[in-house]
């Protein structure tokens, strides 16, 4: 509505005209609706959104202030106070007696923001590795955890953060670890994280500020590790593995001084490290002044016996232990910790500092009254009988549509490794036709630096994430993806065929 009573444009009533001016009018005219005590702001944001945008482009001229105020109802101090705060902010430009213009300093914005999120869009099974069963989150016992903290936490808890990690958090923590993994933990050298591929960071910073150039990894292993120390500057040299766990003879002769290892469940084979393998290791550490991390990713997740202690529990001087709340919560509270020989800590804690200040006060009280409260060994027993029952249904599923299938590796964790039969190959045909059905697999082949035995088919399949009747879906529509033969998808063909096959 302008001064004048009329619904038209700049330039006929209220002169001052030009096409800025016209679009200028079309699009602050919705601020003349708003309440008078909101109209400065609202009026300045409409601006600055038309620039970013590009509605208002680089080198329009803006309506006078006297005649965009008339067309808007609104004073003309109010307009000429948005002109001067959008010129500081070099949205616009303006000149005495030259008018006032959209400036060429700004860029238009990107419309979306990407997800750039680890998943598999337009899958429809994801055997990748690695997801717990996001649905398993205990929202309802976090939430009360949440308000019971915010009710209680001071004021003082909600400055910056002791780089370690809050008191409370890391004492609930060493308990927890002491109890349940048979780790050695002061909670003075305990210190909280985001997740593990921080805690490999932080160690690959100090060990590069020590002079290190390498650092020994486990092939078959997680390809994460190679590339996190990458980024701190440090190579990672592959070093094989046997039946029994890392190979110290491989070891010995690398020259490395660090080496990071997956003892209790190791990542991808599935095997656990012998008593004697995990001796050896200890004795390669304390004759070279070595390192050990010890990622002990799933270490909670063993179905057929109690887990296996940690190793840093026999050597805690030479082992670095790290773990997290990614497979046991949710990856996405990115909550871990690390525990380093006394001779590290202060390095360790001092690079913390300087790389984000600290995890956030919040997030950690909350965590700590889980703990402390028993609602995370909970969580462990909800989480153990739930992923137990879903390994039971994946090595099921491969039985019946994939029989002869070679299942390794202990009864624990989130994945196992299926080496199916030669039959099913080549590999690189099998990823193919699975991926062609919308099917999202790992194959071993990814998790190793050398080049395969053979072109036989071995996959690493996460379950974790997977409910049961999901699971056996899942597979289903896999062994009809990569059937070779159309004439396999008669139903009694295959029951033939299962029949034959059971009888070799």
């Amino acid at each position: 509505m302008t001064s004048s009573g009329t619904n038209q444009p700049p330039g006929t009533a209220s002169g001052g005209g030009g096409p800025g001016a016209s679009a200028a009018w079309e699009l602050l005219l919705p601020v003349a609706s708003i309440p008078s005590r909101r109209r400065g702001r609202a009026l300045q944001a409409a601006l600055r959104d038309a620039v970013r945008s590009g509605r208002l482009p680089a080198g329009t001229r803006l309506p006078a202030s006297r005649a965009l105020a008339a067309d808007l109802g609104v004073s003309r101090g109010l307009v000429t106070e948005a002109y001067e705060q959008l010129t500081a902010e070099s949205y616009l430009r303006a000149g005495r007696g030259a008018g006032t213009w959209v400036s060429g300093s700004v860029r238009p914005a990107a419309e979306e923001a990407r997800d750039l999120s680890p998943r598999a869009p337009g899958a429809r099974v994801d055997f990748r590795p690695g997801t717990p069963d996001l649905a398993l989150f205990p929202r309802s016992a976090w939430a009360a955890a949440h308000r019971t903290v915010l009710d209680r936490l001071p004021h003082s808890s909600l400055g910056y953060p002791d780089p370690r990690g809050l008191p409370e958090l890391r004492v609930a923590l060493a308990s927890l670890l002491t109890r349940r993994r048979g780790v050695v933990a002061d909670p003075e050298r305990v210190v909280v994280c985001s997740g593990v591929a921080q805690a490999t960071t932080l160690l690959g910073f100090v060990l590069r500020g020590r002079g290190a150039a390498t650092v020994g990894v486990e092939d078959p292993g997680s390809p994460e590790h190679a590339s996190l120390f990458a980024s701190t500057g440090l190579t990672a040299v592959p070093l094989p593995l046997d039946d029994e766990g890392l190979a110290v003879g491989p070891l010995m002769r690398s020259g490395v001084r660090t080496v990071v290892t997956t003892p209790a469940h190791q990542f991808p084979t599935g095997i656990a490290y012998s008593a004697g393998r995990r001796g050896a290791l200890l004795d390669w550490a304390r004759s070279t002044s070595g390192l050990i991390m010890e990622d002990d990713y799933d270490g909670d997740f063993r179905y057929d016996r109690a887990p296996v202690g940690a190793l840093q529990g026999l050597d805690p001087e030479h082992v670095v232990y790290t773990g997290s709340v990614s497979k046991s919560l949710a990856p996405g509270l990115r909550l871990g910790w690390l525990i380093a020989p006394a001779s590290m800590t202060d390095e360790i804690v001092a690079r913390k500092r300087t790389m984000d200040l600290g995890n956030p006060s919040v997030d950690q009280a909350v965590l700590a009254d889980f703990v402390a409260g028993g609602g995370y060994d909970r969580q462990l027993r909800r989480c153990q009988r739930a992923y137990r029952e879903r390994r039971d249904s994946l090595t099921a599923a491969l039985a019946e549509h994939f029989p002869g299938t070679e299942v390794s590796g202990i009864s624990a964790g989130l994945h196992i490794i299926a080496r199916l039969p030669e039959r099913f190959g080549p590999q690189g045909e099998f990823l193919r036709r699975a991926a062609a059905a919308g099917i999202a697999l790992r194959p071993l082949s990814q998790c190793t630096a050398g080049e395969p035995e053979d072109d036989s088919v071995r996959l690493v399949l996460g379950y974790a994430h997977l409910a049961p009747a999901a699971v056996e879906h899942g597979v289903r529509l896999l062994a009809e993806a990569v059937r070779r033969d159309p004439a396999d998808r008669d139903p009694a063909l295959q029951v033939a065929y299962r029949m034959w096959i059971n009888g070799q």
